[in-house]
């Protein structure tokens, strides 16, 4: 059996600021190396941020919004937390279309983990 052979489960939690563009990055090498993995970003807090419209890293200039399109275009899920959007006072239309929602990023990992299977993967 070979890794693009593995059907698994994994969750990748962001939360800050610093975590995005490596995590896109590690996302895509992963699905490079075993394509059959079902992958959902959960974020929340300050890792909401690179899902908003026009985001881009501040030392690299790249911006998100291709890096998340060609992600979802493989099947990556990426779930904004609902209480972070209230809690800062943001709307479900300042994020990318590729962007979902769920109602407690915190709890989303908890159950993807628990209930689901996933593996949790924080970068």
């Amino acid at each position: 059996m070979t890794t693009q052979d593995i059907t698994s489960k994994v969750v990748y939690h962001i939360d800050g600021a610093e975590q995005p563009l490596k995590a896109l990055r590690n996302i895509r090498n992963h699905l490079d190396v075993s394509p059959r993995t079902t992958i959902i970003v959960v974020t929340h807090a300050n890792g909401v941020d690179f899902l908003m419209e026009g985001a881009k890293h501040a030392e690299t200039g790249t911006q998100y919004a291709p890096l998340v399109s060609a992600l979802t275009a493989r099947g990556v899920v990426f779930e904004i937390c609902e209480i972070t959007l209230k809690n800062r006072k943001l709307t479900k239309d300042q994020f990318v279309l590729d962007a979902t929602f769920t109602p407690s990023g915190v709890v989303r990992v908890a159950d993807l983990q628990t209930q689901q299977g996933f593996a949790y993967i924080k970068p």
